[in-house]
């Protein structure tokens, strides 16, 4: 093949991938802007008719900790002050090092709770459980440290009552409301097995006695970032596919599930990277095989405030560790890709995930580094190269700005506008550096993956937001 002909091949691979990519992204847009729609009605008229206030299921609501000293008692104080009618909150010591124990214990007056229960999914040993005498409602689990937040989640799921759980990040808030909205799919569709709700940055916020008082930015640029970064991947990722139920990810921040169907696939897998993305698409693949119809979706607006890094090497090594997360799912569940009776889920998301997602920073780090070096060869011209670069910077700045206003016209949780002045700059902003470096953590995670290498957790470093007295 002469050069010429090669240099072709490779421009317009490059140039078709950035356009089937966006036009993919754009498409999950479309379908998120009529489910959020018909959502936003939907629940207008549950609301005024107050369809389902006699019908709340009781939930547990389980939160796994470890070395959590300085946002347990707010994340805590913020699951007791949830509006549910019948609940439970069981916050799990996953035998944190430092005072996470002893902090619950002084905050809520806990007192040993002999009580016998069954090991239904596997999980380290139990030493012992807590129980509030202030809130009836607050178990505390101390157990032997599993290695893993998932270890922690199925010793929750062994302790808990009832038959829907709720599993919830301990540097995270829930707002009042969430819990009963994160729920309502299970009474709307007996078949739902697992909802995932939004999750927001709470970096800049006001928290006081486990209430989010005031929404706000951070001011921290990295923070700020992904504040763009997390509208686009629940309001038009999650939500878009949810429309096809081809929804892969729950994030483990917050998410509802089905305990019985929980306890039939195992539980969480304790050795997995990406523990809740590795549930749902054994989730998928169980009611695949079995035949059974069944529900996996995501609800736009229960909301819940979590922490986000604010320094390079922390968001590097979460993000090296979500990429592998990544890998190791999709490499578990490869059945379901193209499987006759996976739906979307194997013949739409998975192959998405796996182009796009998993080996997508390969190939737009490689299309960059080709355009720049022929067009500074003179293989192409100046021209071609302005125009793939305008190409795959301006429809990343697309992408961010419509996340913005679809979160602008659907639930306007920044409503003054020099937050969202802000927001459209770093919209704009991150594709110059930021994008760039993101694609390498992943390429470096994707990698990892490759070569079997378990990535580092690294230590969260909390903003003020959630580390009050």
């Amino acid at each position: 093949m002469r050069p010429t002909a090669f240099l072709q091949i490779a421009e317009w691979l490059f140039f078709g991938y950035f356009i089937l990519i966006y036009f993919v992204y754009a498409l999950l847009n479309v379908f998120a802007v009529f489910r959020i729609r018909r959502y936003l009605q939907v629940a207008e008229l549950t609301a005024a008719d107050n369809v389902f206030s006699s019908l709340d299921l009781p939930v547990s609501v389980i939160v796994p900790a470890y070395n959590e000293s300085d946002s347990i008692i707010t994340s805590t104080r913020a699951m007791l002050q949830v509006e549910y009618p019948d609940y439970e909150v069981i916050v799990v010591n996953d035998g944190s090092s430092d005072d996470t124990l002893q902090k619950l214990i002084d905050a809520f007056n806990l007192r040993p709770f002999p009580e016998a229960y069954r090991q239904r999914v596997p999980c380290k040993k139990v030493r012992g459980v807590y129980k509030s005498a202030l809130f009836p409602t607050l178990r505390v689990v101390d157990k032997e440290n599993g290695g893993s937040k998932a270890d922690a989640l199925n010793a929750g799921i062994n302790v808990c009552r009832y038959p829907i759980f709720c599993a919830v990040d301990a540097d995270s808030i829930l707002q009042p409301d969430s819990l009963r909205r994160a729920v309502r799919p299970f009474l709307e569709e007996p078949n739902t097995v697992a909802t995932g709700g939004t999750v927001r940055i709470a970096n800049g916020c006001v928290v006081r006695g486990g209430f989010l008082e005031k929404v706000g930015l951070p001011s921290n640029f990295l923070a700020r970032v992904q504040v763009i970064e997390y509208l686009r991947a629940f309001l038009y990722g999650r939500m878009g596919w949810s429309q096809m139920n081809a929804v892969l990810i729950i994030s483990g921040a917050f998410g509802v599930f089905d305990k019985e169907a929980v306890v039939r696939v195992g539980g969480y897998n304790a050795e997995a990277i990406g523990e809740d993305m590795e549930l749902v698409l054994r989730l998928h693949r169980h009611f695949c095989e079995s035949g059974r119809d069944y529900e996996i979706t995501f609800v736009p607006d229960p909301i819940c405030w979590t922490d986000a890094p604010e320094d390079l090497n922390t968001l590097g090594k979460q993000r090296i560790r979500w990429q592998h997360g990544l890998g190791q799912s999709l490499r578990l569940h490869k059945d379901l890709l193209f499987r006759r009776n996976s739906g979307a889920v194997g013949w739409l998301a998975i192959p998405f995930f796996y182009i796009f997602e998993l080996f997508g920073p390969v190939v737009e780090i490689a299309g960059y580094i080709f355009m720049t070096i022929a067009g500074l060869s003179g293989w192409i011209s100046w021209e071609t190269t302005g125009i793939f670069f305008c190409l795959a910077i301006g429809l990343g700045v697309m992408l961010s700005t419509s996340a913005l206003v679809l979160e602008e016209m659907s639930f306007s949780v920044y409503p003054r506008v020099r937050d969202l002045f802000k927001l459209f700059g770093v919209a704009i902003l991150e594709n110059f550096g930021y994008r760039q470096i993101t694609l390498v953590w992943r390429i470096r995670g994707l990698v990892g993956w490759l070569r079997g290498k378990t990535p580092e957790w690294g230590e969260m470093k909390r903003s003020s937001s959630l580390t009050e007295p």
